[in-house]
């Protein structure tokens, strides 16, 4: 067989690989509990090798579980120890600074063997509804009030399951039907991911894995590389002010780009919060390779050799390399903010290829429902719902609307929402005027208006930011509208903390919208007719771009 031939039959190969990993997401998404996983697919999976590098990754899943997973296969070999590593054992973890960041996402890794010998490993990661504690929410002021938090541990020895574990568990949060269920959903989408694989390796008579994930490394390495060369070497950098909790967070960012790689440096960056918000290195660097790739190689693809090129560094202890116990179980607001660092430095290197700062982080609202007189009959409910706002407008592109980048994640349907608990969501549509002007337009925020069911109040943990800090434009674009969050009697509430929400008043939540790109006098007459006609924009604020007259 010539080399093209082997080329082609490896091809062949690192395509069927993904589809077995993209089977073990599927897998998991059909035997989830939780809504964010079901409905959002807030969740990760990947194969292995044996060094614990990430082979395939699913595509369905987020950049924040996926590239920290990425890292965290190889803790679970050290912590567990390769000697103690069996045929039919599975793997736990919530550890934030070893998993994707907070005690909400669970990753379970399970070790495939083939002919009885080891030939990698199998990892998924989904947030679930509940781990205990204070509840989903930034208020904590250490990681030990934030709930379980369960080290590196087997869940299965040899096929037996730790019912010490699982007791534990059930004892300590909230849902436990739904926590436990999504435990052995995980475990189950990466037994489906190693009996596919099974199924690959006897098909192409494989042994192990070695060849073909050598194949993988060495050509996503080498077009990482390429890729590299031909773009600006130099270095430029990025700062952004953002809501924080208590105070506002500046975020900055230097990038620096060579042929070997580039380094995201975040010095200058606010120290930590004693709330939290602070996010654990392993997720700041997932969010900003994610942000280099989408721009320098977003069609090679995720794994360890394609992600080795892009590293980070940061001042120990700043709010984007939080170290324990600091609080992070809201890490995921500010780290969704990397990536906009990462593309303003970027634009400055290769401008004209990089979108205006969108809303980025998503609006998460967690709600605890509860009856408010023990006559109902009713029981409470912990129900979680992603929202977004709209992201930042493309060189020549408008902003999507009410999308969630850069995590990725679907929005949960409202009748899925409902489903879980007794609220209802009275109102759920795009945001009139919300993306920033420009001769491309940001995306729309979102209005969405909830209230619990007769008989009912909730509490709430707000997670929201760009309230005072609203999505910047770009090259003489407008910036988007701030957010949000009020009740409907026109009660002012917080972004981020636990509040009240009484019986009979509803949740009001403005989402921001994205960035506007390029000056609004030059966007063409019939794409500002379109928006006015459609609601996207107000007749007033078509004035700003100057072409208002006769096209509302």
């Amino acid at each position: 067989m010539n080399q093209s031939m082997i080329d082609i039959h490896m091809q062949v190969m690192w395509n069927r690989l993904i589809s077995v990993v993209e089977e073990q997401a599927q897998t998991l998404i059909r035997t989830a509990f939780s809504t964010s996983v079901r409905e959002a697919g807030d969740l990760s999976a990947g194969v292995f090798d044996l060094e614990g590098r990430m082979l395939a990754q699913a595509v369905t899943g987020t950049p924040g579980h996926v590239n920290a997973m990425a890292e965290s296969v190889a803790h679970f070999i050290r912590d567990i120890g390769p000697e103690n590593i069996f045929e039919g054992d599975v793997y736990i973890t919530n550890d934030p600074w070893k998993g994707t960041g907070h005690l909400h996402d669970i990753t379970v890794v399970t070790p495939s063997f083939h002919h009885g010998r080891l030939v990698g490993y199998f990892a998924s990661t989904a947030h679930v509804v509940d781990i205990g504690g204070r509840g989903f929410g930034p208020d904590a002021r250490e990681v030990y009030e934030e709930g379980l938090f369960i080290p590196i541990m087997k869940f299965f020895e040899r096929g037996e399951l730790n019912r010490t574990l699982i007791h534990i568990v059930r004892n300590n949060v909230r849902e436990s039907d739904k926590v436990v269920g999504d435990f052995h959903a995980l475990a189950a989408c990466n037994e489906t991911g190693h009996r596919r694989l099974v199924d690959m390796l006897t098909e192409f008579n494989l042994e192990d894995l070695s060849m073909i994930g050598g194949f993988i490394l060495k050509h996503s390495r080498e077009a990482t590389l390429e890729r590299l060369k031909n773009l600006p070497h130099g270095s430029w950098s990025y700062s952004l002010d953002l809501d924080g909790y208590d105070e506002p967070v500046h975020l900055a960012a230097t990038l620096s780009i060579g042929p070997d790689g580039v380094l995201v440096d975040f010095d200058g960056t606010s120290g930590m919060s004693k709330f939290g918000i602070n996010v654990p290195l392993v997720y700041a660097k997932a969010y900003a390779c994610y942000g280099i790739k989408c721009v320098v190689a977003p069609e090679i693809p995720n794994n360890a050799a394609s992600l080795a090129p892009f590293d980070v560094a940061a001042p120990e202890g700043c709010i984007l390399n939080a170290k324990r116990p600091a609080p992070v179980a809201v890490r995921h607001v500010l780290g969704h903010f990397v990536p906009d660092l990462v593309l303003g430095a970027l634009h400055q290197a290769l401008p004209g290829q990089v979108p205006a700062e969108g809303a980025s982080a998503l609006w998460n609202l967690h709600m605890s429902v509860r009856p408010v007189s023990d006559q109902i009959g009713g029981k409470g409910a912990e129900i979680l719902m992603f929202n977004s706002g709209g992201t930042g407008a493309r060189a020549s592109l408008d902003g999507l609307n009410a999308t969630a980048f850069p995590s990725g994640v679907h929005t949960m349907p409202i009748e899925a929402t409902e489903n879980v608990g007794p609220v209802i969501v009275w109102r759920k549509e795009l945001r009139e005027g919300s993306g920033g002007a420009g001769a491309q337009r940001g995306g729309l925020g979102q209005m969405i208006e909830i209230e619990a069911a007769e008989g009912y109040s909730f509490r709430f943990s707000a997670m929201f930011d760009r309230l005072n800090h609203p999505a910047r434009g770009r090259d003489g674009g407008l910036d988007g509208a701030p957010g949000g969050v009020a009740l409907d009697d026109g009660t002012v509430l917080k972004g981020k903390g636990l509040q009240f929400v009484p019986e009979g008043r509803r949740l009001v939540l403005s989402l921001p919208g994205g960035g506007g790109y390029g000056d609004p006098s030059g966007r063409p007459a019939d794409a500002v007719a379109h928006d006015v006609r459609h609601g996207y924009i107000t007749g007033e604020q078509a004035a700003l771009y100057g072409k208002a007259e006769g096209k509302a």
